[in-house]
């Protein structure tokens, strides 16, 4: 089974909390803090393997996580890293957001290698916090969390050539006479149920890969008979070469298959549709020569109108006729075509949130001295630039206790009015 889409949810690894810690040493009273930061929490990576062409191994694991950081320790012990993840795809994956669809990776052409979500960084142990006024500090900061994402896994083949058209036209029977590639061959619809890729040695070239997408109906481009989940291959092709049935074998006007084929192209994408395209006309060895001039001549009238530089070449993929000369023909149209290798540029980015940590602080009561208690980084700075004798200052400052929750932290441990508020050098009367 081919497997061209997947979703799949990856994780970034949480990073270590800070320790909270102190010396304890014969004949040292009071020993200062020691605890020690936390590891960073391991990153998720992607990665091309040229081994694989498929995104089947994402059918049965459907969720990748890399290793969490390990807390810090006493003794100023920073805590591991955890491990990095690398999740291998193949060539051509587009790695997207899986709610807005959005892109986030292109693992095409020069990118190999890309980390789609960082770990979490370590939290700093409480020897980061001791300061002239608070020696003791009891706290440490928590690491940050690792971030969650699903994602839509896309494969879109990498190819210099897109081999399109009606099912059984006899694509793969031309694929297999110019290259490399060995798909099956039958004679029912949808014969090939994945874009097979082949390279095609020329004499004198450097040769170029020719993908076969899967035969196209009308409708393919709302999905109809497939076509849908294929469509997705053309579009890093740089060339299409349009096979079709040139003898009518199953009754089907060969114009009106070429224009309905490119109208499907046209409706999944604009761009598709404005790719330069040769016509290969098929199954001529059924013709006589005069036969063959007027099938040719009756193809050209009825692209006239929507397709009038129509570049037609007769061909037979049973006897190899015509097939030297449609090559070289694509080839030479590569040479001159000025577009780049496709890359789809990114467009959503997981790492959006700040990555800095708010500072902590602690909440408790005090039983020796009969008061509560907050303190920590965030709260000393706060009251250092904060003019609490101002009306404003102090709207300001109760503000700042209400929406960091710390008003609810008091109230939790069973604050009442009249209470005692210690905050470093200053006390306040507690009132609701």
């Amino acid at each position: 089974m081919f497997a061209d889409t997947a979703i799949i949810t990856i994780r970034s690894g949480n990073g270590g909390d800070g320790h909270v810690g102190f010396r304890r040493e014969l004949f040292v009273a009071a020993g200062g803090p020691n605890g020690g930061d936390g590891g960073r929490g391991g990153d998720l990576i992607f990665e091309v393997d040229d081994g694989l062409n498929t995104l089947n191994d994402f059918r049965y694991i459907k969720k990748y996580a890399a290793g969490n950081g390990e807390n810090g320790g006493n003794n100023c012990c920073h805590g591991a890293d955890g491990a990095d993840l690398v999740v291998k795809v193949p060539e051509g994956t587009v790695i997207k957001d899986a709610d807005s669809g959005k892109v986030i990776a292109d693992m095409s052409h020069e990118n190999r290698r890309q980390v789609i979500l960082h770990g979490g960084r370590g939290g700093k142990g409480n020897m980061h916090y001791a300061t002239a006024t608070m020696q003791v500090p009891k706290y440490a900061q928590p690491g940050k969390k690792g971030r969650e994402l699903r994602v839509l896994l896309e494969l879109k083949v990498i190819a210099d050539v897109g081999l399109v058209g009606y099912p059984n036209v006899g694509k793969s029977t031309f694929l297999t006479r110019v290259s490399n590639a060995r798909p099956k061959v039958a004679n029912y619809h949808f014969t090939t149920l994945h874009p097979n890729l082949g390279v095609v040695n020329l004499e004198g070239t450097n040769g170029f890969v020719i993908a076969d997408i899967p035969g196209l109906i009308e409708g393919a481009s709302e999905g109809v008979g497939l076509g849908h989940q294929f469509l997705k291959h053309v579009e890093r092709c740089r060339v299409i070469l349009h096979i079709v049935d040139g003898a009518s074998t199953e009754g089907r006007d060969p114009a009106e298959d070429v224009l309905t084929i490119n109208r499907e192209l046209a409706k999944y994408s604009e761009v598709l549709a404005s790719k330069p395209q040769i016509i290969a006309v098929n199954k001529m060895d059924l013709f006589t020569e005069e036969e063959q001039e007027i099938a040719l001549s009756l193809l050209r009238e009825g692209l006239a109108k929507d397709m009038p530089d129509a570049v037609l070449m007769p061909i037979s993929a049973a006897t190899g006729k015509g097939i030297r000369e449609v090559l070289y023909a694509v080839y030479n149209m590569l040479q001159e075509s000025k577009e780049e290798p496709i890359s789809f540029e990114q467009e959503f980015f997981p790492e959006t949130a700040d990555d800095d940590f708010e500072d902590p602080f602690e909440v408790y009561y005090d039983e020796e001295a009969k008061v509560y208690v907050v303190e920590g980084p965030r709260i000393e700075r706060m009251l250092g630039y904060t003019n609490l004798d101002s009306e404003k200052g102090f709207e300001f400052f109760q503000n700042f206790l209400k929406t960091n929750g710390i008003l609810d932290q008091l109230e939790g441990l069973g604050i009442k009015d009249g209470d005692t508020v210690r905050m470093y050098g200053l006390q306040f009367d507690y009132y609701k």
